[in-house]
């Protein structure tokens, strides 16, 4: 559900080499709406073939298929949606539709197209220069506005205002060069997002009914007309409706198509946007060679995170109308990283690989994102973290069942028969770990189940899928573990 921002223009190729308005006239250029643009590249991309949203995860049929249909249709759209569903993402990788280059008149504050000019300022450069006219190039990673819906949101703030500097240099209130334009404007020819439109206080949201049924804008009682070219987006939680405010009745109206958005629906979505999203190099890339810098979370860990953010998702003592972020599951999954860095610098490891043991740090690092239930409860209980603790648990043994059933175990359980124990820790590095058991049967058979690639069982790769064996042997009752702060012991 999340994707890529498009490329910084100091990343992109040279612009094209018109520079006057005489050079663009001969280049056969020509001028086309920013809505005309995008589905004309957006088609362009299915039609090849190719995915028009690049890098979102879990919206394939359902949430992208609605988009596509809302920008072929030329609508303005608005994405209703608990926190943390991407929208905001969503929104910014439609910039990835537009041109990459557009030719703008050089110094116009409204970006506008040299062969459609649409102030005054822009129809007397062309009056007075002609063909001699300078035209600059906008990459489209420059044709974005975006503005988080504040209370204190002012109408300047979006539309403009009177410029008092200008009104003093002498003009007079009605000419439109006295105004100082907002950030509506200034996106003139891209896109501009508003996010969490239901807290922007209603007599704001009436200055954009213009702005999306007749494309101008009234600023100070008299009217500006200008024939603003622009794709308007907004994103807004459902439950912003009772909670802070509303959209109003009128302005919802004008929004061509309105768009629900959800959590990952299959957990096979739900680990693939935990990879994609994890700020950590070489996450879940066990094929590369980790350093401290790039430590690695096996497959079965991520499923572990993935499977405890949906069960809390689920669970009755959350608040469910405020939702699960899915920066609940990318900061466990960057946590667990972060534990198995600071294992391998204390304990001297070269190869940084998480493991079971680094679960528990996940709890009260992610307290914080998750509404309970019960709001009125003592900050300081300790019930919320046993409701994150068995939770954990809970998804640490479904992930063992659905990974390992019908592995036999028995010949790891059998070193545990004549009462020995093995003793693991957050501290304890993988060849400790090892060391305690000597010889593991089936342990090819149990890297390879948890998704370990030949090439890389290592002993920090063993210890991880050992571990996860042991613990998944407690959770089952088919071994003792007994916990005291950072130190954990298995056996029989």
């Amino acid at each position: 559900m999340f994707g890529e921002v498009t490329d910084p223009a100091s990343t992109a190729p040279a612009p094209p080499a018109p520079t006057t308005l005489g050079e663009l006239r001969a280049s056969g250029a020509a001028f086309r709406p920013v809505k005309a643009e995008i589905r004309a590249n957006l088609l362009a991309r299915l039609a090849a073939g190719e995915a028009s949203l690049p890098g979102i995860v879990g919206f394939e049929d359902t949430v992208v298929p609605e988009v596509e249909r809302a920008l072929i249709a030329g609508h303005d759209l608005v994405l209703l949606g608990e926190r943390g569903q991407g929208k905001t993402r969503l929104i910014r990788t439609l910039v990835g539709l537009l041109d990459e280059w557009t030719p703008v008149l050089a110094g116009s504050e409204l970006n506008e197209h040299p062969l459609h000019p649409i102030s005054v300022w822009g129809r007397r450069q062309i009056a007075e220069h002609g063909d001699a006219t300078p035209v600059g190039w906008l990459h489209r990673s420059e044709r974005f506005g975006e503005k988080l819906a504040t209370p204190d949101t002012s109408v300047g703030d979006l539309i403009g205002d009177v410029d008092p500097i200008k009104v003093a240099e002498g003009r007079t209130l009605g000419d439109p060069e006295t105004v100082h334009y907002g950030l509506v404007p200034r996106t003139n020819r891209g896109i501009f997002s508003v996010n969490e439109l239901p807290d922007l206080a209603e007599r704001i949201q009436v200055a954009l009914l213009n702005v999306l049924e007749e494309r101008d804008i009234q600023i100070r009682g008299y009217r500006v007309r200008l024939p603003l070219d622009l794709l308007l987006v907004a994103s807004a939680n459902p439950e912003d409706y009772t909670n802070r405010g509303r959209i109003i009745t009128p302005l919802k109206d004008r929004f061509g198509t309105e768009v629900r958005t959800h959590y990952p629906i299959e957990l096979a979505d739900e680990i693939r946007l935990l990879h994609q999203e994890a700020r950590t190099s070489g996450l879940g890339a066990p094929d590369s060679l980790p350093t401290l810098d790039s430590p690695v979370v096996p497959e079965h860990l991520a499923e572990i995170v993935a499977r405890f953010t949906r069960l809390v998702r689920e669970s009755s003592s959350v608040d469910q109308r405020s939702g699960v972020s899915a920066r609940f599951a990318i900061a466990a999954l960057e946590t667990l990283a972060g534990s198995a860095v600071r294992r391998a610098a204390v304990a001297g490891e070269t190869r940084p690989v998480a493991r079971v043991v680094d679960l528990p740090a996940i709890v009260p690092a992610s307290r914080g994102k998750v509404e309970f239930a019960d709001a009125g409860s003592d900050p300081d209980d300790d019930r919320e973290l046993e409701v994150l603790e068995h939770l954990l648990r809970q998804a640490t043994a479904q992930t063992f069942r659905a990974r390992c059933a019908g592995l036999d175990l028995t010949g790891l359980q059998e070193h545990f028969t004549g009462g020995e124990t093995v003793e693991s820790g957050e501290l304890v590095p993988a060849a400790a770990l090892l060391g305690q058991l000597g010889t593991i049967p089936k342990l090819a058979e149990l890297l390879g189940r948890l998704g370990v690639p030949e090439g890389d069982q290592s002993a920090e790769q063993a210890a991880a899928a050992v571990e996860f064996a042991l613990e998944g042997l407690y959770l089952t009752r088919r071994l003792a573990k007994d916990t005291d702060g950072g130190r954990t012991v298995y056996g029989a």
